[in-house]
């Protein structure tokens, strides 16, 4: 972690052509719970004035992520707070998705500017045939210089609402498009060491940097200052900083407030500083936004294999099969001790593979045919996680 700017980072944010914004629910509500007005307002304000460097073409692309569809459905309701059961969430998000994407596009008319509305669930990101269309919804709301409104379909998601994923949604949908840039905005300006109420004479300050390798095991990743309305934390949010970077996007998590100055590149927040190489879009998608439907067990040699020598998974390595899964569907595959090393497509359904295990493929052809001389997972289906590096 560095305390100093380099200069770079920001400047590669202030010339991002196209930038993905997020925003949390405890950054467009009042004291009550409702929609405060005058937050969202100063938002689009600042996103419909992005300033334009000489050397950027005119026309930046903005993508908005925004939290915040439950805690628009309260007021209406007659619900003073955020509701605990899972259904009241579901019918305050459906009020409320209809009264947040109206005020945004009274806002951004005021700049001459339409809005879209796209509600997705992870799974729209988890299943590839989905993802291919979600991207060119949104490519093509972008060509029309409209302002695509993310936001996850919370009257029928599950696990989104529990655990505040937007977080995680925007660096996806960053990816997807293809951002020069990610902005995670919310009620802290930043990354900090401790308890951002603290004090330098407590110890705690705000981190102005993060590389690539930097070590967050000491950092207090606690809840942001409002948490009545909103799901996520830090943990949350250096997680999509870990999946955006990854892609090799620049990330800045700022305080709302300060939305126009971190869209200007100027040093507030945090700024995460991206891989150096952009992965395949495709293996980063298989990495982050897919959900495994099984594992696959390996023996210690398949491991290596795997993870040391980027090979392929042969049947001869497999040691047992979990999981209902169909050929194509992601599954992990695990090493000895039970952790993921890879995640990959399956070439078999998981009820042939137990008959192949611990056979070569020539065996498997000579006894089967010549359609089972064919890997388990390819290694251009392959990719490592975190740990299996």
């Amino acid at each position: 972690m560095r305390q100093q700017s380099t200069g770079t980072g920001r400047a590669a944010v202030a010339a991002a052509r196209r930038i993905v914004v997020k925003i949390g629910s405890s950054s467009l509500t009042d004291p009550a719970g409702g929609l405060a007005d005058r937050r969202l307002d100063a938002l689009v304000d600042a996103l419909a004035a992005i300033p334009v460097p000489r050397s950027v073409v005119p026309g930046r692309e903005v993508v908005l992520v925004s939290s915040g569809a439950i805690a628009a459905g309260l007021p209406p309701l007659g619900l003073p707070r955020r509701p605990g059961d899972l259904a009241t969430q579901q019918a305050a998000a459906s009020v409320g998705q209809g009264q947040l994407i109206g005020r945004y596009a009274t806002a951004f008319a005021r700049h001459g500017r339409t809005v879209g509305q796209v509600l997705l669930t992870v799974d729209d990101l988890t299943r590839r045939a989905h993802y291919r269309n979600a991207y060119r919804t949104l490519r093509r709301l972008l060509d029309l210089r409209a302002v695509p409104i993310v936001n996850e379909n919370d009257t029928v998601a599950t696990d989104e609402i529990r655990f505040g994923d937007n977080d995680r949604l925007a660096a996806l949908v960053a990816a997807l498009v293809h951002a020069d840039a990610l902005i995670l905005l919310s009620d802290v300006d930043g990354l900090w060491t401790g308890d951002p109420a603290g004090t330098a004479a407590s110890g705690s300050h705000r981190i102005d940097e993060v590389h690539a390798g930097d070590d967050l095991a000491g950092v207090r990743l606690g809840r942001s200052r409002r948490a009545g309305v909103g799901t996520g934390g830090m943990v949350t949010k250096v997680e999509a900083a870990r999946i955006a970077t990854g892609a090799g996007i620049p990330v800045v998590l700022a305080d709302a407030a300060l939305a126009a100055q971190a869209l200007a590149g100027e040093p507030v927040g945090t700024l995460f500083h991206p891989a150096r190489h952009r992965p395949a879009a495709r293996l980063h998608w298989l990495a982050h936004a897919t959900s495994p439907r099984g594992r696959l067990h390996l023996d210690a040699g398949a491991v290596a294999a795997v993870v040391d020598r980027r090979k392929s998974l042969l049947p001869a390595g497999i040691t047992a099969v979990d999981g209902g899964f169909t050929a194509g569907d992601p599954v992990d595959l695990v090493d000895t001790g039970g952790t993921a090393v890879a995640r990959g497509l399956v070439n078999y359904d998981a009820v042939e593979l137990p008959t192949l295990l611990g056979r070569t493929t020539a065996e498997l052809s000579a006894a089967l045919g010549p359609s089972y001389e064919r890997e388990v997972v390819h290694r251009d289906d392959l990719v490592l996680l975190q740990g299996g590096t």
